[in-house]
């Protein structure tokens, strides 16, 4: 495979996806990702963990590589044991943006491709947190299907989208991540 590469296998997942049906309302606070004009994104609810500090407006960003900690970040502390044993696994030099995304059944991203130097400077990786057959993950002309517990990094400046043929929500922890290329 040329576009997917599988980072790890048999992560425990369940403290955090327990931790998430606890909190529900920390999905959708941040909708900038779902509801900006032309996103491919627009039927996935998004908690943010780590992203830009966009206080100031998405035009007021100083440093578009700098993320910082959300409210959620700290609402779920089970995120962080994943985040962070990933960075050391990779041999990360700098998190970037950390969020949870959630695509019903049915549901659909949209193909695209993530430019910008954003996704020039990070590597992107996807923590599977939940999956269920008929999920397809599509990135130039390889598809996948992807598993609870996989962590997974993928070329994101190639064309890609996911569709959810299940029956149940497809959940996964994205994690950019600047490593020694």
């Amino acid at each position: 495979m040329k576009n997917f590469l599988k980072v790890a296998d048999g992560i425990d997942v369940l403290p955090l996806l327990m931790a998430l049906k606890s909190h529900p309302e920390l999905w959708d606070q941040n909708t900038l990702r779902t509801t900006h004009p032309g996103t491919p994104h627009t039927q996935v609810s998004d908690i943010w963990l780590r992203f830009n500090d966009l206080q100031g407006g998405a035009n007021a960003v100083a440093d578009e590589h700098d993320s910082v900690n959300y409210p959620a970040f700290f609402a779920l502390p089970q995120a962080r044991p994943l985040i962070f044993g990933l960075m050391a696994r990779v041999e990360g030099e700098r998190l970037g943006r950390c969020l949870i995304t959630k695509l019903p059944p049915g549901g659909r991203i949209e193909p695209h491709e993530d430019g910008g130097s954003h996704a020039a400077y990070f590597e992107r990786f996807h923590i599977v947190l939940q999956s269920q057959p008929g999920n397809a993950f599509r990135c130039g002309d390889e598809t996948i299907g992807m598993r609870p517990g996989e962590v997974w990094w993928f070329d994101n400046a190639v064309e890609h989208e996911v569709i959810n043929n299940s029956f149940d929500d497809r959940i996964h922890l994205i994690v950019d991540i600047r490593t020694t290329k």
